[in-house]
């Protein structure tokens, strides 16, 4: 059997949350879904404490599940959609690294890399704050 694509999940989320879609997933708000992201976060940190990689994997994609379904959610309230987040994070990440994708000079230890991190990070919640 193939394995399924990032666009076909796209589509089974939208599915379970459309017209002809499951019940559960059609009540599912930000909020009432909650619990289950602490739930599902606490099964992969349980995974990782076992070393247990299958399981691992299982409860990784129960986390990706419930990143989808907010996604949906938002998509379907207009206020944004997954390719806002995966958009927003790659920001991220090339902004707060600018030792790896910049100019400014390699970090040279992990703890280096993490003072640069929480320095920039908060630099952009000062910025926030203004405007």
């Amino acid at each position: 059997m193939e394995k399924y694509t990032y666009e076909q999940l796209l589509d089974v989320i939208a599915a379970l949350r459309g017209e002809n879609g499951c019940p559960w997933d059609l009540a599912q708000t930000h909020e009432s879904m909650i619990p289950c992201l602490r739930d599902e976060c606490e099964e992969v940190i349980e995974a990782i404490h076992h070393k247990d990689d299958e399981n691992l994997c299982e409860e990784l994609g129960d986390v990706f599940l419930q990143v989808l379904l907010h996604a949906q959610i938002a998509k379907e309230e207009g206020r944004f959609d997954m390719s806002d987040i995966i958009d927003g994070l790659a920001k991220k990440m090339i902004r707060r690294h600018p030792h790896v994708f910049g100019d400014a000079p390699k970090a040279q230890t992990e703890e280096e890399g993490l003072a640069n991190w929480k320095a920039i990070k908060e630099k952009e919640k000062e910025e926030k704050k203004k405007r």
